[in-house]
């Protein structure tokens, strides 16, 4: 059933298909309320046919929505619409722990510790508010880009275990990360996922699990019966106390596993540090222990008899006879050895209590976690049993005086003798922490100091005029308020001006309007000035005076020097001739000949004669165009006598090309 295009739940607009699993398909869907991105988990057809387990998959899935914690893919929403069963999450950018150790091959001892961690700490949430994953594998576990590992299907699997298994004969999830007990079909409990948590550890470090074989029956006898080689062995980078904390969580017997997802985070943490190890409790949880047997039925004797062989009794006839004929000394035999027997079953009743009128009872091991500390010591002192506090720590969820973890753990049906000592942890409640001062301090150092203060921060970024890009401005909350560990608060952080930034492109080389548009498409200001460079193409850039690969902003100014090579421009020379016949030929009236009425008119550009003639000197004037580049000096001559008695510059590079000489 392909669902891209439809809107389920008159809310949620699926998109596209994300991934397939053994129990769903997953898409990507736009939350039309909220406009945002979901992940949509719809049920295949075959887990939708049985009411029971409809009935216990939204039970649990509920149940799960209620689980907040950063580690966990939140469930936003679980419905149904017509036979298509839904569950609406949180869409994680990134991919599952199964897709990374695949391309890597195996992770770093820190990176996986850090993984473990993370996982622990939301089965630990998990486990106190009562929910046991059942199906913790790579598969399961999103690594967003951030790497933040989140943990996803709580709940579900115990619907499915509940009542699908039987129903399809299948397996649920992969029996690669079932413990010993889930794989054959026994009770589970938050021991079940530490061991799982334990496989998932042993592939991310050597890039294999623990155990493998052609067929699942195979590998779940394997679980049960079987040790796992060591990891140390597989890959020798691993270090030894990561090497311990794996192959603790496991071991075959659940009471010899971490007891809680808290002491595996604290070695995990420990291990960080201490590397080589040595400081991981490998006792053995049920030494000291005294485990109720049950008794045995009466009908398992009775039974075990009904198998013997009837040929045992072929030569009844013959004791018969043999009895009947030695019947006194035989009942006179019997009573006798009766009577010793009685005798002496007296005396080591009396020699055995007389033995053991000194010693310690057998108690039940009590549970105090979650009483307080008073309530706890009253009760394990009522029990003739011994009451110490190891250490009191600072707890999120467990409120001041009342007790987080005792040790030995309760267990039904589990006993210890009458003067055992029952240690137990306190919660010292929520952990306060003073706010500081963070205006004006670098958000780089800020977030580095209040996380190491136990601060969680929402980042708000705005545009600043006045404070510098990357450096808080304000805090929501006051320097010197008391706040819990834990508290998010809210810190303004400047972006800068607003203004794009962007690294300046060199565009030397270019084309004149190439560089102008590339640069004016980033937002840039261009000066264009221009400047011959002989023998160079005419209209390329040739300088920029803001240096590629420099930081820059919109609005920046940016000059270009472009080459622009000298051409010959048209110029004019306007000679007044009868002005200047008078002023350097007067008329001699002695003279007639028509050459004393003629001017002789010369005009030189540079040294190019441009007009050479004698022409009437009642001509009023002539006007002379030319061609030049540059800076060019004009002279003109009348009879050979240089006009004004001065050369006339022309700069070809103007406005104004035109030059009267009179």
């Amino acid at each position: 059933m392909n669902l891209e295009g439809s809107v389920i739940g008159n809310r949620y607009e699926i998109m596209e298909k994300i991934g397939n699993g053994g129990m769903a398909t997953v898409y990507k869907a736009l939350d039309k309320i909220l406009n945002r991105y979901v992940a949509i988990k719809i049920l295949r057809d075959e887990f939708t046919t049985d009411e029971e387990f409809i009935k216990r998959f939204n039970a649990e899935a509920q149940s799960a929505a209620r689980l907040t914690h950063p580690n966990i893919v939140s469930v936003y929403d679980v419905g149904q619409e017509y036979n298509v069963y839904y569950i609406v999450m949180e869409l994680i950018q990134g991919k599952t722990l199964k897709q990374i150790i695949d391309e890597d091959g195996f992770l770093s001892w820190k990176w996986s510790i850090n993984i473990a961690i993370q996982i622990a700490s939301a089965l630990d949430m998990a486990h106190k508010n009562n929910i046991i994953h059942r199906d913790i594998k790579p598969h399961n576990i999103m690594i967003t880009e951030e790497g933040v590992a989140k943990v996803t299907d709580f709940g579900i699997a115990k619907a499915v275990s509940n009542s699908t298994i039987t129903a399809f004969g299948t397996t649920l999830g992969s029996v690669h990360y079932f413990s010993p007990e889930h794989a054959r079909g026994g009770y589970t409990d938050a021991k079940s996922d530490l061991y799982s948590l334990g496989v998932v550890m042993y592939e991310m470090v050597t890039g294999k699990v623990p155990f493998d074989a052609d067929t699942p029956v195979s590998i779940a006898l394997k679980h049960m019966q079987e040790e796992p080689e060591e990891p140390i062995k597989i890959n020798k980078n691993v270090p030894y106390a990561v090497n311990q904390i794996i192959m603790k969580a496991l071991k075959k017997d659940p009471n010899d596993r971490y007891q809680n997802a808290s002491e595996m985070i604290k070695d995990l943490n420990m291990a960080l540090k201490r590397p080589e190890g040595g400081f991981i409790d490998e006792s053995n949880y049920t030494d000291g222990l005294t485990r109720r047997i049950p008794t045995v039925d009466d009908d398992i004797g009775s039974n075990y008899s009904s198998k013997l062989n009837k040929d045992d009794y072929d030569d009844e006839e013959e004791y018969l006879s043999f009895f009947q004929a030695h019947k006194k000394v035989i009942l006179s035999s019997i009573i006798g050895v009766s009577i010793l027997a009685v005798i002496f079953l007296i005396a080591f009743l009396i020699a055995f209590g007389i033995g053991n009128s000194g010693r310690p009872k057998d108690v039940q091991i009590p549970n105090v976690v979650g009483k307080t500390q008073e309530d706890a010591k009253r009760e394990v002192e009522g029990l003739k049993l011994k009451f110490e506090v190891s250490k009191e720590i600072y707890s999120a969820d467990v409120a001041a005086g009342y007790i987080i973890e005792q040790n030995p753990t309760y267990k039904p049906d589990f006993t210890i003798k009458e003067g055992s000592t029952i240690t137990v942890v306190v919660s010292k409640g929520i952990e306060e922490v003073e706010m500081p001062k963070v205006v004006g301090e670098e958000y780089s150092k800020v977030e580095t100091m209040l996380t190491d203060l136990g601060i969680k921060i929402e980042k708000v970024e705005e545009i600043s005029q006045e404070i510098q890009d990357g450096y808080v401005i304000s805090q929501e909350t006051e320097q010197g308020t008391m706040i819990q560990v834990g508290t998010t608060v809210k810190i303004h952080v400047s972006k800068g001006n607003g203004k794009k930034k962007f690294e300046v492109p060199d565009v030397v080389g270019k084309n004149r309007d190439e560089a102008k548009d590339i640069l004016t498409e980033l937002g840039m200001e261009v000066n264009i000035k221009e400047k011959e460079y002989a023998g160079e193409t005419d209209g390329i850039v040739m300088e920029q005076n803001v240096q590629a690969g420099s930081q820059s902003e919109e609005g920046a100014k940016i000059t270009l020097t472009v080459n622009k090579l000298k051409t010959d421009v048209e110029g004019v020379v306007n000679v007044k001739v009868k002005s200047l016949a008078d002023k350097y030929a007067p008329i001699d009236t002695t003279d007639t000949s028509t050459e004393n009425k003629n001017v002789s008119i010369k005009i030189m550009v540079g040294t190019d004669t441009i007009y050479d003639k004698s022409i009437s000197r009642d001509t009023d004037k002539i006007t002379q165009n030319f061609k030049a580049k540059g800076n060019v000096a004009i002279k003109v001559y009348v009879n050979s006598i240089l006009a004004n008695g001065q050369s006339y510059t022309m700069d070809m590079n103007g406005e104004n090309r035109s030059i009267t000489v009179e």
